[in-house]
């Protein structure tokens, strides 16, 4: 922990003001070192640091999640009200299949509850389609639940056998392509329609925005609520000020789309 957080230090000194905290499991984070989970001391100690703006958290996992995280984010107004969480699936049949170890029901409750201590939170995360004894109810069952859920941000796939995996040993890869790409299409429209809803109730609030770089008559940013590269964008007209790389600007939503934001600053 010690030199993680001397790193973030390293960092705010050369001019970093954002930082996105990443591991294929976060939540496990300090298991290997003692047995008991450590992130949530972990990215409290960070946000104390001075200079850290934004802290962003990826890839955490339902199962065993150490609930005292969320109150660490309610405490520090620089941990970003995002989280990345893998379901895969929702079925019982898939989830078990899959060795997620965690229910339909649970993974229900699980976002209920995480939605019911943070309101506002943006959760993102990323299902898969095709895997191998997925019916056409358990698909059914996925479109019910992200239809449920609202994720904010969501990515899909179809599932592909890997060499070495449990799934590639032990089960026959029995979903034709055509009925992957079928269901893959499907989830995604949903989500599109989802997002553009999502996107379209921001117009008219002040959000904070970090500005990344310029693109022909528009400077792109972010939120805090969007994560570099994979999530929605802030535009903001060039026309209007000159804003720089890099700084943090109040910016008022004036109109949306799917997956974009329009803007315009306020304040600096």
């Amino acid at each position: 922990m010690s030199e993680i957080l001397e790193e973030v230090k390293w960092l705010v000194g050369q001019g970093v003001k954002e930082i996105n905290v990443i591991a294929q499991e976060l939540t496990y984070y300090g298991v290997d070192i003692d047995g008991n989970q450590h992130i949530a001391e972990l990215v409290g100690k960070m946000a104390e640091i001075e200079g850290v703006a934004w802290i962003r958290l990826h890839y955490a996992y339902p199962t065993h999640f150490p609930w005292e995280l969320l109150r660490v984010m309610k405490e520090h107004e620089n941990v970003c009200k995002y989280l990345d969480i893998a379901f895969q699936h929702v079925s019982d049949r898939m989830l078990s299949r899959m060795r997620r170890h965690i229910t339909k029901e649970e993974t229900f409750a699980f976002v209920r509850r995480i939605r019911e201590e943070l309101p506002g939170i943006h959760l993102r995360t990323t299902l898969m389609v095709g895997f191998p004894g997925e019916t056409e109810e358990d698909f059914q069952e996925l479109l019910e639940f992200t239809r449920w859920a609202r994720f904010e941000r969501m990515g899909a796939f179809a599932y592909s056998e890997e060499e070495g995996t449990y799934s590639a040993e032990h089960y026959k890869d029995d979903v034709p392509e055509e009925v992957k790409q079928q269901r893959l299409d499907k989830l995604m429209r949903l989500q599109q329609q989802i997002s553009a809803e999502v996107e379209a109730e921001k117009i008219g609030k002040v959000l904070k925005v970090i500005i990344d770089r310029r693109e022909g008559d528009y400077y792109v940013g972010r939120t805090e609520y969007c994560s570099p590269e994979v999530d929605p964008e802030v535009l903001l007209p060039v026309s209007e000020r000159e804003l720089e790389i890099g700084n943090f600007y109040d910016a008022k939503v004036v109109d949306a789309e799917e997956f974009d934001l329009y803007a315009t600053t306020l304040t600096t």
